[in-house]
């Protein structure tokens, strides 16, 4: 198996101190290292994710697609929304016939779990966006100045505080069973599974996977 791989963070302050950008970079190469996958080339960008035509934006992704297509390799990235958090935008990447593997789902992810990720992960987008505009209502009843970027990077801040605060809750709540489950030597993948077959769920609803057990693991 080929791998293009494509990485991306969304603004030039991240792209100027390559924050973000290495760390992906990281992960995908350990992952393709894993799963005996030859690497052919690497694609960064640093733009916006936003929108359904989030392509025409995007001229760096559109060479990494037409380089996957042409040698039939698959385009991998370490996290969906490395590609966008847009459910028709990802679909519409998937009508370009090449195939997609984001590491953190696994090679074997197909085509119903990408859409089913993108859909979490569009949500996911929704409830920040919700949590902002309730931060600044919170602002503003303090009689706080709105409309300049010290009360909109606060309002931020409060906002991914509360999504902080539900992570850890959440983590707190499974990490004594996932702990068990390490101590008696079962691996990230076999945990993955116990959990999965006992029905519970990971915080934003989905599967668990051995990535997923591994960021529960970094909170103990």
């Amino acid at each position: 198996m080929k791998a293009i791989i494509y990485t991306r963070v969304s603004t030039a302050e991240q792209g100027k101190s390559g924050l973000g950008l290495q760390s992906q970079l990281d992960t995908i190469h350990e992952f393709c290292k894993a799963e005996s996958i030859e690497v052919l080339a690497e694609y960064q960008e640093v733009e916006t994710g936003k929108g359904a035509d989030a392509l025409d934006k995007r001229p760096i992704l559109a060479k990494a697609l037409t380089h996957a297509k042409k040698t039939g390799a698959s385009l991998v990235v370490a996290k969906l929304d490395r590609l966008s958090r847009n459910v028709a935008f990802v679909s519409s990447l998937m009508e370009t016939k090449v195939s997609f593997i984001v590491t953190q789902l696994g090679k074997d992810a197909d085509s119903f779990m990408l859409h089913l990720y993108a859909a979490l992960s569009e949500k996911e987008r929704e409830l920040i966006s919700s949590r902002t505009k309730a931060a600044l209502q919170v602002l503003k009843a303090q009689g706080k100045r709105l409309g300049n970027l010290t009360n909109l990077d606060q309002a931020q801040a409060l906002g991914h505080a509360t999504c902080r605060k539900d992570a850890t809750a959440f983590a707190d709540h499974v990490l004594p069973t996932v702990l068990q489950f390490r101590n008696q030597g079962d691996s990230l993948p076999t945990i993955a599974k116990k959990l999965n077959d006992m029905g519970v769920k990971t915080r934003r609803g989905g599967k668990w996977f051995p990535s997923t057990v591994t960021n529960i693991l970094k909170r103990a």
